[in-house]
């Protein structure tokens, strides 16, 4: 089947994200739009303008009433998903690099990039208290001195968050009192995107080591490691199959020199017990940034450096891989 085409940004997808119903898609770019598409066809349902630089990150809370963004323009907003108001902004001193709402759709939680003489911090609102986001004053601050985050989700129940850094470590911090709970350092080089299983017992890794990983979410022990021979910029695990996808390809730099079969710009499959490599699906002009699965399993998103967003529909027993001889 073929996939779905959605054109609706000028510059290179930094990340994707459903809903946890899974109608609805949200994609943000390197340009300051923030597009909510319909999944099942493709139709651009609307746009959140606010934003004057790019988006880096962008999550829906559990009833899709809330949607919350993160930009390079120092700014973390919260938007009405149903009229595209913007209900808050919050200001910050460096660029919103990940962001997220906990399991009940109360907390957010944010972090900022080290740059411009300021250190990275994580923040954390709590959107019932209205003082917080009026005063710009969020409940709890960490510190993250060493090595900047660079993706982070929360984990299980909302009592923590777990961050992974510039340095290739993992943190998991307290979502309450912000103390380290775990720490480990599988990867060797940055990590570019972590993703939650469905049922949030695991989480997978993507890294510019040229692997995907897979943790335990509440001790961070290592499970799997996926194997490529290029940088991986996102996987997600797959919600009903035992599958990984991988996307990812060479440095935006290095694209130029290269033509699209030495680029690898196919997303990947990895079986997530045996871990090997069973197909590949092409279709990007670039290296693919962000890749997610549709929470029913039947479909997945991938957003690459060529601006463009494919809904690719999957069921192992019809769809279409490619294996180079």
């Amino acid at each position: 089947m073929k996939p779905i085409l959605l054109q609706g940004h000028e510059r290179s997808i930094t990340q994707i994200k459903y809903n946890r119903e899974g109608d609805l898609l949200f994609t943000v770019a390197k340009d300051p739009i923030v597009n909510v598409w319909y999944s099942v066809n493709g139709e651009r349902l609307g746009t959140y303008m606010g934003h004057t630089g790019a988006v880096w990150c962008v999550d829906a809370d559990w009833d899709t009433k809330h949607v919350l963004t993160g930009s390079a323009d120092n700014s973390c907003r919260l938007w009405d998903c149903e009229t595209g108001k913007q209900l808050a902004l919050l200001k910050t001193n460096s660029a919103v690099r990940t962001c997220g709402f906990d399991f009940g759709g109360n907390i957010i939680m944010f972090s900022t990039d080290k740059q411009m003489g300021y250190q990275c911090f994580v923040s954390f609102f709590d959107l019932r208290d209205p003082s917080q986001i009026d005063n710009n004053e969020p409940y709890m601050k960490i510190p993250c001195n060493d090595s900047k985050i660079t993706s982070a989700v929360w984990g299980p129940l909302g009592e923590c968050i777990i961050a992974g850094h510039e340095s290739g470590e993992l943190n998991q911090y307290s979502a309450k009192s912000g103390e380290v709970l775990a720490n480990v350092k599988e990867h060797s080089r940055q990590i570019n995107d972590i993703q939650l299983s469905r049922d949030m017992t695991m989480f997978v890794t993507a890294s510019k080591d040229n692997t995907a990983k897979l943790f335990d979410s509440t001790t961070l022990e290592h499970q799997k490691t996926f194997r490529t021979e290029r940088p991986v910029n996102s996987a997600a695990l797959s919600p009903n199959y035992d599958h990984v996808v991988l996307g990812g390809g060479q440095e935006a730099m290095d694209v130029t020199t290269t033509s699209t079969r030495i680029g690898k710009f196919e997303a990947r499959f990895f079986h997530l017990a045996f871990e090997e490599e069973f197909g590949r699906v092409k279709g990007h002009f670039g290296p693919i940034n962000s890749v997610a699965f549709h929470p029913d399993g039947k479909s997945y998103s991938s957003g690459g450096e060529d601006g463009y967003v494919r809904i690719h529909y999957f069921d192992p027993q019809y769809f279409e891989f490619e294996f180079e001889a």
